[in-house]
This record gives structure tokens, C-alpha cells and sequence, in this order.
């Protein structure tokens, strides 16, 4: 009963047979949209020299994050529904929740970078160009995946050498932490105070670094005189605000709500916000509410 099992089982959202196949189709769906919509947007800022700017450069790297950030769970999820097996083994388990953590943390540290960027181009116009040249902009996007690269090693090391008894299901439709902890048979009270730290450097500190940049884009804005300005200076960072308030809104949402039984479906309702949807709406929002993406597009069309 003290042994780790070889595999697991991933209850997904429950036992839902007749809805199996159309939501095979609908998440292959939008899987190929995320993954095509981004690449395509990555393709755009790099071929396209008016995009060779600091905001576009940030932007190209979220879209590339967002590829492989839906690609940890998507396929898995698709051929769990295509062919009915819903068991994952346990190496396979560990490198789906590594992969998941350190795109899910890098892409909240980008989120701030980016919030910084639009901070600097609204609040410090005359100083944007010298403060935000291209070598801080390579250190401020390798900091953020070094950043998420580092805190997942350490929850995965964590997460990996714990004992697993009693059932081998996780109520969850990926393998992630307090799921994963659930099963855990050893002692983890002693990690309390390390999970809170790092709960603070991976979701707490760049949503908090996020926030007070908005607080002065916010402040700044609301100081200009014409109406047009205002909307002008606004319709710069109102895409990435978009994207910021889905993705930190659900995440937070999720990790801060007891997992009690009857919010367990809510948690994993809401954890397709940040996991799928936001992906999705990456693209979407940065396209559609774009006129320098559309015209770079049209123009490779």
C-alpha cells in the first residue's frame, strides 16, 4: 500500500459517453485554431519588419508560449476521448505537470514583462526607446523562462518524490498539483511554508507586478486632456489587459478556492479558462483588435 503507482487515471470532467464525440471534435477544433492562429501570429512578427518592435517581440513570444503551453494538455486530452484510455503513467503524469508548470509560470512573468513594456511606452514616452531596447527586452523574456523553468523543477521534484497510495485517480482532466497532492500518503505539512513561497513567485508577484503597472497606465491615461488621446494611449494595452484579466482572473479563482467536493467541478470548469481558452483568445484578441497585425497580415496574404 506504501508504493507509487505505475499509472494513473484521469477522471476528466466525469463520465459523459453520448458527449464524447462532439467534444472530441469541438476540442480538436480549438486545438488546430490555437495552434495555427498563434504560429501564424509568431510568423507575422517575425517576417514583418514593422513588427520589429519591443511590444510585437513580447508578443511573438506568447504566442509561441501559447503553442506549446496548450500542447501539454490538449493532445493528451483528444486521445483520451478518441480511444476511451484514460490512464496516464506516472513519468508521463510528472512530465505533463513539469511542462504545464514552467509554461504556465513563464507565461505569467511574460504577462508582467509585457505590462512593464506598455508601462514605459504610456507613462515614459521620451525615455521608452532608451529604456526598452532590445537587449532588455532578450533579458526580460529569458528571465521569464528562466524563471518558470526553476519553480517547476522544484514543484516537480517535489510532486515526484512523494509516496502515492489508496486510489490512483485525480479528479482532474491533467495532472496537476493539489490533485496530484491528494493522493500523496507522506506527511506534506512540512512543505506548507515552501508551497507558499512559491505560490508567491510564480502567481502572487507578477499579478501584483501586473497590477500596479495598470494602476499607473491607468493614472496616466485618465491625465491626458483630449478624448482622443485617451482612447488612442488606451487601445495600445487594452488587448493585453484582455488576455491579462482571463488568465490570472480563473487562475486565481482556481488556486485560491478550497477544492471541497461540491467545487471540484466548478475548479476544473474554471481551469479551462486559463488552459484552453486562453490560447484560443490569444490570437483572437490581438488580431481582431490589432490594425498593425491585420495590415502585416493581409499584407502576407
Amino acid at each position: 500500500n506504501l508504493t507509487s503507482p505505475m499509472e494513473f487515471l484521469l477522471l476528466g470532467m466525469g463520465d459523459v459517453a453520448s458527449l464524447q464525440t462532439p467534444l472530441f471534435f469541438l476540442l480538436f477544433l480549438i486545438y488546430s485554431v490555437t495552434v495555427v492562429g498563434n504560429i501564424l501570429i509568431t510568423v507575422l512578427v517575425v517576417v514583418d519588419r514593422h513588427l520589429h518592435t519591443p511590444m510585437y517581440f513580447f508578443l511573438g513570444n506568447l504566442s509561441s508560449l501559447e503553442t506549446c503551453y496548450s500542447s501539454t494538455i490538449l493532445p493528451r486530452l483528444l486521445a483520451s476521448l478518441l480511444n476511451g484510455d484514460r490512464t496516464i503513467s506516472a513519468h508521463g503524469c510528472m512530465a505533463q505537470f513539469y511542462f504545464f508548470g514552467c509554461f504556465a509560470t513563464t507565461e505569467c512573468y511574460l504577462l508582467a514583462m509585457m505590462s512593464y513594456d506598455r508601462y514605459l511606452a504610456i507613462c515614459q514616452p521620451l525615455l521608452y526607446a532608451s529604456l526598452m531596447t532590445w537587449k532588455v527586452c532578450l533579458k526580460l523574456v529569458a528571465a521569464s523562462w528562466l524563471g518558470g523553468l526553476l519553480i517547476s523543477v522544484v514543484t516537480t521534484s517535489f510532486i515526484s518524490h512523494q509516496i502515492f497510495c489508496g486510489p490512483k485517480a485525480i479528479d482532474h482532466f491533467f495532472c496537476d498539483f493539489t490533485p496530484l497532492l491528494e493522493l500523496a500518503c507522506t506527511d506534506i505539512t512540512m512543505f506548507a511554508p515552501i508551497a507558499l513561497i512559491i505560490s508567491f513567485l510564480d502567481l502572487v508577484f507578477p499579478f501584483l507586478f501586473t497590477l500596479a503597472s495598470y494602476v499607473h497606465i491607468i493614472a496616466a491615461i485618465l491625465r491626458i486632456s483630449s478624448r482622443v488621446g485617451r482612447q488612442k494611449a488606451f487601445s495600445t494595452c487594452s488587448s493585453h489587459l484582455t488576455v491579462v484579466t482571463i488568465f490570472y482572473g480563473t487562475l486565481i479563482i482556481v488556486y485560491l478556492l478550497p477544492r471541497t467536493v461540491p467545487l471540484r467541478q466548478l475548479n476544473k470548469v474554471l481551469s479551462l479558462f486559463y488552459t484552453i481558452l486562453t490560447p484560443l483568445v490569444n490570437p483572437l484578441i490581438y488580431s481582431l483588435r490589432n490594425r498593425e497585425v491585420k495590415e502585416a497580415l493581409r499584407k502576407v496574404l
